[in-house]
């Protein structure tokens, strides 16, 4: 694991919660001088509801993650990088659903703002490096000196998925604190070292988009309700959509539609503002490509290389083969034929609990 130099100190993101308090908390009784940062992202909204118990970045979360900073006797900063945020992840999300593609902000986040702007600000305040309350390990590989990403050893926590576009300085500069621990044993210290953050919920909404209703967020985000039609791979009318942001492939509630079978959204076609929809057979697809692929565990994908693979943060690991195509670009084939790939969604593949890397899937093949 990397280590700070000259005695020099750590930024550690501190967005409120218990992860990134019990990180803090580590490297602490670790000896380290510990800076909390608290990235002030989304601006409060006067006129909106105050947000719910599932949802971060709220004044509240300030003051959660300000008091466990006073408990630890640690430095505690709010720097604010709503402007950045607003035009580097919240603007793609919104330009993205309304492409008919299904976004994933939290890898944005951490690729756009997070680890880049967090370690340029670290030596401002006299730190060597950044740590964050993510459940994943960073190693040095003893053949090649490369640094590699792997899975935090809690598999129900893992969150290597969103990760995956680290650079190699990022990963020298980076400590994950709760890569080798368990949940259980994060709230258990918290609770051992009277953290008031020990019994907080998890975040499960989009931070910027309050008590998670992000499609009547993006209608007034974006004018984006545009009604059209639901068809079937044939072409015939089925119904009628009240804007393809309300969609994803896969998906299969919502659609207002009365069959003797159960329906998904097998396709999104942002040009004729059509939704198709059709039994859970018609999901199935054998590949994906794959762009903006970014490689971990070595610098350049050669040839065929037989990986394990995931098209969603929850899903479990399955067998395939990724190929190299142009430069930033592959193509993903599946051992066994997939169901519900996404354009617009992560594709991350790895070699046993290493992530040799992955991108953003771009289109399927039946």
């Amino acid at each position: 694991m990397p280590g700070p130099g000259r005695g020099r100190g750590v930024l550690t993101a501190m967005s409120g919660g218990v992860d990134s308090s019990v990180a803090a908390l580590v490297l602490k009784e670790r000896g380290l001088r510990v800076v909390g940062v608290t990235m002030k992202l989304v601006e409060e909204d006067d006129d909106d509801a105050p947000p719910s118990p599932g949802s971060c970045c709220s004044l509240a979360d300030v003051a959660d993650a300000r008091a466990v900073a006073l408990k630890l006797d640690i430095d505690h900063q709010v720097h604010n990088f709503s402007h950045a945020f607003r035009t580097e992840v919240v603007e793609p999300f919104i330009a993205a659903y309304l492409a008919g593609r299904t976004p994933n902000p939290c890898i944005e986040c951490n690729r756009r703002l997070k680890f880049p702007r967090l370690q340029r600000r670290a030596p401002l305040l006299d730190c060597d490096l950044t740590a964050t309350g993510h459940y994943a390990r960073i190693e040095r590989d003893g053949r090649d000196g490369r640094w590699l990403l792997k899975k935090g050893l809690d598999e129900d926590k893992d969150q290597s998925y969103v990760l995956y576009a680290m650079t190699q300085p990022e990963l020298a500069r980076t400590l994950f604190p709760l890569g080798a621990l368990r949940k259980e044993q994060v709230r258990r210290l918290a609770a051992e070292r009277r953290l008031t953050t020990a019994d907080k919920p998890d975040s499960q909404d989009l931070c910027f988009v309050r008590h998670g209703r992000y499609a009547e967020w993006l209608e007034r985000a974006a004018a984006a309700a545009r009604p059209g039609p639901l068809v079937d791979r044939d072409g015939r009318t089925l119904g009628r959509h009240q804007g393809i942001h309300r969609f994803t492939v896969g998906q299969r509630r919502g659609l207002g539609l009365s069959a003797p079978r159960p329906l998904y959204v097998t396709d999104i076609d942002p040009a004729a503002n059509a939704v198709t929809v059709g039994p859970e057979e018609e999901l199935a697809r054998s590949s994906a490509t794959i762009v903006d692929v970014n490689l971990i565990a070595f610098e350049e994908l050669k040839e065929p290389l037989a990986v394990t693979a995931k098209l969603r943060y929850r899903q479990k690991d399955f067998p395939a083969v990724v190929e190299p195509l142009a430069p930033g670009r592959a193509r993903l084939v599946f051992d066994r034929p997939q169901k519900g790939v996404a354009p617009g969604q992560a594709a991350v593949f790895y070699h046993g609990d290493v992530v040799v890397g992955g991108g953003t899937i771009d289109s399927s093949a039946l």
